[in-house]
């Protein structure tokens, strides 16, 4: 990206027939040696040279759409004289061996406040986790919880009795990839980094149940012991279930459930947070409320910050399948070789076909909130997006869900774009700090895991200040977007550490458990 010295736009590639309006436009002004033949809103686009009809619209010197019409110098570029087009791509895979960059004098040597865990991850939070494996269980799980609540004031190091409810596990096809999808993300929570200890709790007759749970791959089996209905005790370990029906009912279960967390609550307490190397991290990103500011501002000021974890041995994860619809030839180009390329395709193709079967298609992005923000098409969108994955290599593709390893870099997650169901199944992948970009002001917050929420652009920052914690707008404004990776970079260590986001402080988290449920409800 090439600022210019002007205030009013900015041109983003050389080859674009198209700059961004970075202040509303009056009908009349002239900027690029053009003069504007309609009033023009702020992150919309103005043309700058003749478009005509067919003739591709660039933007990041790359295809964003077609032209609907011709489209004069000076013309307001979006929706009502720009379309899409099927792509057609020769895709080239691991072309490019992007090197990581040098790692700042700033950042390095640096740790964070975390609680290390058995299997080697690192907590940012200490949470209890009371897990419905299916909405049978809900009552329940919310009983237990609000019984709870109370003892909370008694152990400050516990952040919390976290209850996760869903409207499935039940009526889903057996054994099906939709099946083992679910037991996936459920199995992804109970063994979050952020979770000490975790009751799991069933009805006792659904498909998604308990013993199909202990079972999935991703799972500790010998961690899930199920009550036995003679009253015999329950085997003490990080992870522990039983049913309802096994119990003896809705009654039961509750006193059950509330003896346990009873007996957790001071192990628990007493875990202490320990110098963590930032290799530990593995931060997962997302964005939502897009706007014609995010791919000039906080996407790719979130791609530096991603940069430099990779530089730092940690993680990064970028996600939302459909939002890289456009983008996704250029990942593949920076994939670490062909298998991982090609499996972020696959993706690509699998949701081409997914939306097809019910009558839409990936370019059935982005929403009218985006649009009135300045985002045209979904290539448009897309290539904003895949900006917060930075620029280095490409190291790995996860299913929904799937346990991320650290230290790997750079690494995709296939997930709808849909907010809650994206970052469920990031969290659920262990990602143990979330940072999530808005333009238009997405309240969003997640539990376990801390999300930090990063404006793009200043006018919003500070109309919804109290649920922002970051302002990217500014690097409009001149501030350097090192300047801002740096502030960013920091406020993940300290939340890291413990200290509250702004959605975490406002205690979001409890309502956006929202697993993907990719089959037929039977």
């Amino acid at each position: 990206m090439t600022n210019t010295p002007s205030p009013s736009y900015l041109r983003l590639h050389p080859s674009d027939n198209v700059v961004v309006v970075l202040e509303d436009l009056p009908e009349g002004t002239k900027i690029e040696n053009v003069t504007a033949r309609q009033t023009i809103k702020r992150g919309h686009k103005v043309c700058v040279t003749p478009i005509k009809k067919g003739e591709i619209v660039r933007k990041y010197g790359q295809v964003i759409g077609w032209a609907a019409t011709a489209i004069e110098p000076g013309d307001h570029v979006h929706t009502h004289n720009v379309e899409l087009h099927k792509l057609s791509m020769d895709y080239e895979y691991a072309t490019e061996k992007p090197a990581i960059p040098a790692l700042p004098a700033w950042a390095k040597d640096r740790t964070f406040m975390g609680y290390p865990r058995e299997d080697g991850r690192v907590g940012t939070r200490n949470y209890i986790l009371i897990a419905s494996t299916v909405n049978c269980s809900a009552t329940v799980v919310r009983g237990i919880a609000n019984a709870v609540k109370p003892l909370l004031a008694n152990y400050p190091n516990v952040d919390g009795v976290l209850a996760i409810t869903h409207k499935t596990g039940c009526g889903i096809v057996y054994g099906t990839p939709q099946h083992d999808q679910f037991a996936r993300v459920i199995a992804g929570y109970a063994k979050h980094p952020n979770v000490s200890r975790c009751l799991m709790i069933g009805l006792g007759c659904e498909v998604g149940g308990i013993p199909y749970l202990s079972g999935n791959k991703d799972f500790v089996p010998e961690a899930a012991i199920r009550k036995s209905a003679s009253g015999e005790g329950i085997k003490r370990g990080r992870v522990e279930a039983f049913t309802m029906q096994d119990v003896g009912g809705t009654r039961k279960a509750i006193e059950m459930g509330v003896a346990v967390i009873k007996e957790w609550l001071p192990e628990v307490n007493a875990l202490k947070r320990v110098a963590t190397p930032i290799s530990k991290l593995i931060l997962g990103t997302n964005c939502g409320g897009s706007d014609g500011y995010s791919g000039l501002t906080a996407n790719p000021m979130v791609g530096e910050v991603v940069d430099i974890l990779a530089a730092a041995g940690a993680t990064g994860i970028l996600a939302e399948t459909p939002e890289t619809f456009g983008a996704h030839h250029l990942f593949a180009k920076r994939a670490a070789n062909r298998e991982v390329g090609r499996k972020l395709i696959d993706k690509i193709e699998w949701w081409e076909q997914y939306t097809a079967k019910f009558g839409a298609s990936c370019d059935g992005n982005p929403s009218s909130g985006n649009k009135e923000g300045g985002l045209t098409t979904i290539l448009e969108k897309s290539l904003g997006a895949a900006m917060k994955g930075g620029s280095t290599t490409l190291n790995a593709v996860y299913d929904y869900g799937e346990s991320v390893e650290m230290g790997k870099g750079f690494v995709f997650m296939d997930t709808p774009g849909l907010d809650p169901t994206s970052v469920t199944g990031i969290m659920a992948g262990g990602a143990n700090v979330i940072v999530f970009t808005t333009g238009r002001g997405s309240c969003f917050g997640s539990k376990p895991a801390p999300t930090i929420k990063v404006a793009t652009n200043t006018p919003m920052y500070n109309r919804m200040i109290d649920d922002m914690d970051i302002n990217a707008g500014c690097i409009i404004d001149g501030t350097p977007r090192s300047e801002v990776a740096k502030e960013l970079f920091e406020m993940i260590l300290a939340v890291a550490s413990g200290e509250k986001s702004k959605s975490e402080a406002f205690g979001y988290g409890d309502e956006e458990f929202a697993p993907w449920d990719i089959g037929p409800t039977m």
